[in-house]
């Protein structure tokens, strides 16, 4: 499996509004924002294996973004961020 260093290598802006608002869509953990996620339950999917896609990928920006101490830095965003779960983005008619 990829590091989560290798994984997360290519990040913007955007992602650091994903992980404070997109929710985790399965599992122990599910529904809880995905930068709020155990740092054990991380570490746990660096042996196991990151998610496919986009998921896979926020998963270990978080991974990295807790192992260096920079959470400080979302919290101006989690100001002014609500957080959605992945169903709710989609439209219902």
């Amino acid at each position: 499996p990829l590091q989560p260093t290798e994984k997360c290598a290519m990040f913007d802006k955007t992602d650091l509004i994903r992980l404070i608002s997109n929710t985790m869509p399965f599992g122990k953990y599910q529904g809880r924002i995905l930068m709020d996620l155990p740092e054990e339950y991380l570490l746990w999917f660096v042996n196991k294996g990151f998610p496919e896609g986009e998921l896979g990928r926020l998963m270990a920006l978080a991974l990295e973004i807790r192992i260096n101490g920079l959470e400080d830095l979302l919290t101006p965003l989690r100001q002014s961020v609500q957080p959605t779960s992945n169903t709710q983005q989609e439209t219902r008619h």
